[in-house]
């Protein structure tokens, strides 16, 4: 008798990790995974052995929220022994890599004066010779670069160390992704598959497609000791049905943080993956999964930090998409990783890097990368890129988190692209400081009155209106806020009323709104129809 075919319950959710912690694109990339198993899994596991209670107590507070604090309520210690032995025994090499690189960066501060660097080589640490460039910038400052191509065909690249959380939720709480591992849990369900392996794309198809059990778990190789637990993640009940869009219009819907979903009867396009994927009930209106068509041509990626790039979001939407766009750069820098490269060796073979102000045509739609200023510590990073969508003579501008801190710049966009009908713009204007997010990749330790200046933060006000008055946008939203409380585990915002971004966005909603401007800071779920004009000449 045929296998009764199974679909995939909603609200299974597909957790990556690396190492047993969250995934995320540092942890992909060989230099800065490196570079981070050192200076923020080591380290939070050595404070939280030293002081557990202190770590049981930070996470109480507020203020502390996304702090270097595990979340375990000061218990599970000999588990956490046991991960900081195992990443000491099998990350060996990646740890001897961050050490070689703080060598490096010390012997060039020592020895790199102006003059000629070739006879330098010889004194790079043995682990990094034929991986690096050494160089001078313009003001005569050494530094180095990475054959990152290189490191990603090298031993420092171990696909082994990734794998896949498969679980069922019923709620948003989650502990902070970057400093909590996910240790042995009895409800989860840990597969030792690589991002690339193809039975996660089976997996997720299983959403809308059913399938035989016995053929998704030999994709999976699904031991006798699993299958209990992986039998709980099915059903018979098929999947909401996706209504394709076949109107004359333009749909933008709005799916939470930055994420937008752009269609017509004819192209779709998504920006910034970050979706309440899961079918559980909330009290907040939201789209999931189900509103997503099963064909997304184009996938927008604005910039590398983790609530842009969800590998979660991601790495179950990836049969579904055709082209994935993502700001080229190609520095070497260490706090700069390829996101092609990224991307291409966890299974997206369709990656189009873009330049600032480089345009992609298909139909009648163009999309052109817009340079994005801000938001990134003042680091010279380049894989960033806001987008111009333009379909037939309809433009909607995705600022992203840019902080507008020279408008000029936009005036010459302007001069080149004319007015937008629609703005979307980031407003978290505080940002936590430099060592938060880029603190494992610096050698040198940064004095705390400079990490205060220089911020992951977004437009004010007086920035973000700045920005209108150069494009004379219909429309303004304030998105990629952190708000939803499904962003919150990645995030680790939480707002009031009196929270600086929401009386800054409230400002330049009410000033828009004054001169008849449509204005909203998005939250939740929105949905707007707007009419297709059709591009002549």
């Amino acid at each position: 008798m045929n296998e009764a075919k199974m679909y995939l319950k909603p609200n299974v959710v597909f957790e990556p990790l690396i190492d047993k912690w969250y995934a995320w694109s540092h942890l992909v990339s060989p230099a800065t995974a490196a570079m981070n198993i050192v200076g923020r899994h080591l380290a939070i596991m050595e404070s939280y052995l030293l002081a557990p209670a202190v770590h049981a107590e930070a996470i109480l507070n507020p203020q502390l929220r996304g702090g270097p604090f595990m979340d375990f309520g000061g218990g599970r210690i000999e588990e956490v022994k046991a991960l900081q032995a195992e990443t000491l025994q099998k990350r060996a090499g990646l740890i001897q890599f961050a050490k070689a690189i703080k060598e490096l960066d010390k012997m060039l501060a020592q020895n790199a004066k102006g003059y000629g660097l070739e006879s330098l080589y010889e004194k790079v640490p043995p682990l990094l010779k034929g991986y690096v460039e050494l160089y001078y910038d313009r003001n005569n400052n050494p530094d180095f670069r990475v054959f990152e191509s290189l490191l990603y065909r090298s031993e420092f690249f171990d696909k082994s160390t990734q794998g896949l959380a498969l679980w069922v939720t019923n709620n948003d709480h989650r502990p902070f992704a970057l400093t909590t591992p996910k240790l042995d849990d009895p409800n989860v369900l840990y597969l030792d598959i690589p991002f690339d392996h193809p039975g996660i794309d089976e997996l997720a198809k299983m959403k809308r497609v059913p399938q035989t059990l016995g053929y998704i778990k030999a994709m999976l190789g699904i031991s006798v000791s699993q299958e209990e637990i992986f039998e709980t993640f099915f059903t018979k009940e098929p999947f909401p049905a996706y209504n394709k869009y076949t109107g004359d219009k333009i749909r933008m819907r709005y799916f939470g943080h930055a994420c937008i979903l752009i269609e017509t009867k004819d192209i779709s396009i998504l920006a910034d993956p970050l979706i309440s994927y899961y079918g559980y009930h909330s009290d907040i209106e939201h789209f999931t999964d189900s509103d997503l068509p099963d064909v997304i041509d184009y996938v927008l990626i604005t910039h590398n930090h983790q609530d842009h790039i969800l590998f979660e979001t991601l790495l179950p939407l990836r049969h579904k998409i055709k082209n994935i766009i993502v700001p080229r750069t190609t520095g070497g820098r260490l706090e700069d990783p390829n996101l092609k490269l990224m991307f291409n060796s966890i299974g997206f073979n369709n990656v189009i890097e873009i330049d600032p102000m480089e345009t992609i045509h298909f139909a009648d739609t163009t999309i052109t990368g817009v340079p994005f200023t801000g938001e990134h510590c003042d680091l010279n990073i380049q894989a960033k890129s806001c987008h111009l969508v333009q379909i037939g003579e309809f433009k909607l501008l995705f600022m992203a988190d840019s902080r507008i801190v020279e408008p000029s710049l936009y005036k010459h966009i302007h001069r080149q692209v004319g007015d937008v009908d629609v703005i979307f713009l980031g407003m978290e204007c505080d940002g936590a400081p430099l060592t938060w997010l880029y603190g494992p990749l610096l050698t040198k330790k940064v004095p705390r009155d400079q990490d205060a200046t220089r911020r992951l933060d977004g437009s004010d006000c007086k920035r973000g209106m700045s920005l209108v008055d150069i494009f004379h946008p219909k429309e303004v939203y304030v998105y990629a806020m952190g708000q939803e409380p499904w962003v919150e585990f990645i995030s680790s915002l939480k707002y009031t009323d009196e929270s600086n971004p929401i009386v800054q966005s409230n400002m330049l909603v009410n000033i828009c709104r004054e001169r008849n401007i449509i204005a909203e800071r998005l939250y939740g779920e929105k949905e707007i129809l707007y009419e297709k004009q059709v591009l002549v000449g």
